[in-house]
Order: C-alpha cells, then structure tokens, then sequence
C-alpha cells in the first residue's frame, strides 16, 4: 500500500473510532438483545443457506457487523445463559449443566450472590426487562426480578412441551413478573407482542432501556403456526417434511423479530439501539438443523455445538455490513455492554470486551484460554461434565465423560476431522493444564441448592 494512502486509512480508522466513542459519552444507546433456542449456524439466509429466508435477521446483519466466529459458552442452553447473564464461566457461578424442575435431573443452581447483567445496567440507569425464556431459577433467590430485571413477561422453565399450551411437565411457568399467567396464543407471536409493548411503553423516557428478548423458538418440539409450514412447503418443492417445519419455525420467529426492530423505528428509538442477535447453542441435528460446514450440533464440544450465528446492528457507530474473525464467546457481551454503559467491570468478569471490534478498530487476537463446559445426567453422561479448551489455533476436547481426550489445530483443520493428540503430546500437555485449572475454579462453587 502506498505510504500516503496508509496512513490516510489509519487517520480514518481514529475519527470512526473517535466518533464512536463520542457517540457513547453523549448519549448510552438502549439496548435489545435477541437470544434465540438451538438456532444452528446456517440457519440464517445471510450464509447463503438455500432453503431459508432470514429477512429480518439478515437486515441486522446488513445495517450492522456479521460474527463469523462467536462461540457459546456451553452446547446447551442454561449454562450459556449464565455466562450470558454473568460475564463468567458459568460453572463458576453454579450452572454447569441445565437447570430443570426435576431435582433428580438437575444439574445447576445460579449463586444467589451472582451480579446478573440488568442489576449492572441498572447502575447506569438503565429500565431493565426480560420478556422469554429465564431458565436459571424457577423459585426465590433466582427469579428474574430478584436479578436486577425491572420487568418480567415470560417462560421460567427451559423448554415448552407444546408451544401453544405453554407447559412442562403439566405445569406452567409463564409469569408476569411475580404473578403465574396463562395467555393463550403460539408462544413466539406472545413474546413478540410482549416486546413490541414494552418498546412502545419506553417511548419518550429519559433513560435507556435493555431489553433482553430470549425466545423458546427454534428448539424442540418444533412447532410453527400451519400457515408458515404450507408457504416453505410451496416455495422448496422436495424439502423433507421434518426439515420444513424447522424452517418454518425459524422464519416464524424471524417475522417476529422484524415486528420487533419495527417497533423500534415506529418509536422514533431505533437510532440510539444497539441491536445484538445471537443463540444459545448450536442447531439441533435431529431437527435438521444446519449447521453449516462445521461439525456435529447441540450438545457437541465440537464447533457445530458452539458456534452460532451472531449479528450486531448500531446506527451512526457500527459499520453496515462489516464482518469480523475475531474470536468472541456469550460471556464476552456483559463486559462489552459494561463498558458501552460506562459501569466499572468486577474483577471476578471473566468475559473481555470486544468494543473496540465494533468500533471498527484494529484489535490484536490476544491468545487467551476459552473454557467449555456442561454437566448432564442419563447413561450417556452419568452426572459427570464434560469438556473444550480452545487457546489459539488449538483445541483440546472430550466429546463425553466417557471418550478420550482429542486435539485439533483448527486453522489447518477446521471441520475437526484429524485428532492429532498422539503427535503434539506437549501442546496436549498444556491445554490439559489450563483445563485442569478451569475445572478446579468451576468445583469452588456449589451446583445443587444448599438444604
């Protein structure tokens, strides 16, 4: 590059920065996070994916940056969404596994003591609510409103056992706030309408709001609404009946999110909102959820289990239709958000900010450790957890309690496909060190509710 030109770009690069920046100290921008249920990694048309059409998703992606390589903290849901909720590994705040209604299945109990991300927020002023999936808690001192949540509308439990009838087990687990309630109406549309109204309650208010919007949709039983399962089937003549209706389903839900940022624009509020869309884990492969070129799914310490689709919208700061390599995972948003509120970071955060990344500004990858975990039950798992540790290029992983360890170099082999343990025994050695470490901080902290 000629000299001239470079440092022309570099002088570009400081006033975006700068801008962004300033943007920040005058004005916190509100905040709507998007957390979609077992949505795999191509399950988005901005991939280029074929038989599914995003439109919505994909207008966050284009006004905003693309996440190539954002990865979960867990491949399933509730220790994702403590790491989301927490900045931390979530073993280290107690949710190893899923936190069920079953006590002999449960495998997570969130420390009470635990500063959630709506109680940070709300030392910046910000109106705090949560319309969704919750699943970290079903009773006191783990409900949302106990968490910093100003507002609670929505599903307590993890999964629905019908999305119409809103219940698991026979029981239900939809509240308002403290109060147990049994609207009636396919829960995607409910949450949808329930965002939209607390937007337009927020209309004119001084203070910033966060809205943490965690639909149920797409996980299992995937149930769309009939009329969006007859238009994927007309539309993709030979699409086998299980995967349309995954399709429908996601499409369903992409519509709801279109009501959603519309709503946001009809307010007169979409241009102070920084927008993140992202999911839990994972695509179910028994749904015949897509994945894309990486391996396996939900549930699966290989990639298929931890990476997810991730967009990021801001207006006026984030570059439209950016993209990013940089490595992020779930817990990294809380330190991010932090910093966007102005909110000093508890030194127990394990999560970095990727700010400057949306800022547009050149970051070095710092070679950190990145720690999986999730803990489970069944024969196939016994109570006991398994493990990922990526540093680098590297990644070491036990795919069970019961498989041996694996290694891959996922620059040379990024579909995972050689484990090359047996050839780089010092490399093994210092993966397994560091998850060694990982694994006794996680053991300091209670899992099971104290008697």
């Amino acid at each position: 590059m000629h000299r001239s030109l470079f440092f022309f770009s570099c002088f570009l690069v400081n006033i975006m920065g700068l801008y962004a920046q300033s943007a920040i100290k005058k004005d916190k921008p509100n905040i709507l996070l998007i957390f979609t249920d077992d949505q795999g990694y191509h399950d988005v048309s901005y991939y280029g994916t074929k038989d599914i059409r995003t439109p919505h998703i994909d207008a966050i992606r284009n006004e905003g940056m693309r996440m190539d390589y954002f990865y979960t903290n867990s491949p399933v849901c509730a220790p994702t969404r403590a790491a989301l909720m927490s900045g931390r590994y979530p073993d280290q705040v107690g949710v190893p596994g899923l936190i069920r209604s079953i006590p002999d299945n449960n495998w997570g109990f969130l420390n009470p003591g635990t500063q959630l991300m709506p109680a940070m927020l709300k030392r910046a002023n910000y109106h705090t609510a949560h319309i969704g999936k919750w699943n970290l808690g079903f009773e006191s001192p783990n409900l949302p409103n106990e968490h910093g949540f100003d507002h609670f509308h929505g599903w307590l439990e993890d999964m629905m056992d019908n999305y119409w009838t809103h219940r698991r087990h026979g029981r239900n687990y939809m509240r308002l706030n403290a109060d147990t309630i049994d609207p009636e109406g396919h829960a995607t549309d409910i949450f949808t309408q329930w965002s939209v109204d607390y937007i337009e309650s927020r209309a004119g208010s001084e203070a910033p709001f966060f809205l943490y919007l965690a639909y149920n949709a797409p996980h299992f039983p995937v149930q769309p609404p009939k009329d969006w399962l007859e238009k994927v089937k007309e539309r993709e003549p030979g699409i086998s009946g299980k995967r349309a209706e995954l399709v429908a389903f996601i499409e369903h839900m992409d519509h709801g999110i279109g009501k959603v940022v519309e709503a946001l624009k009809e307010t007169g509020q979409y241009e102070n909102t920084l927008i993140i869309f992202t999911s839990d884990n994972g695509g179910h492969l028994p749904s015949l959820a897509n994945n894309g070129p990486i391996r396996d799914g939900k549930q699966s310490m290989y990639e298929g289990g931890l990476r997810v689709p991730t967009v990021i919208s801001w207006p006026g700061v984030i570059q439209p239709g950016s993209v990013s390599r940089q490595v992020n995972l779930t817990m990294d948003i809380f330190p991010t958000l932090a910093e966007i509120a102005g909110v000093p970071l508890d030194p127990k955060v394990n999560g970095r900010s990727f700010l400057p990344t949306l800022f547009g500004e050149p970051v070095k990858e710092e070679k950190r450790p990145l720690y999986f975990v999730r803990r489970e039950g069944g024969i196939r798992y016994g109570g006991k957890s398994y493990h990922a540790l990526r540093l680098g290029d590297w990644k070491l992983l036990q795919n069970s309690p019961y498989e041996p360890m694996e290694l891959y170099n996922l620059r040379e082999d990024p579909g995972e496909e050689m484990n090359v343990i047996e050839e780089n025994s010092e490399i093994y050695k210092q993966l397994n060190a560091l998850l060694r470490f990982h694994i006794q901080e996680g053991g300091r902290t209670p899992w099971q509710k104290p008697e």
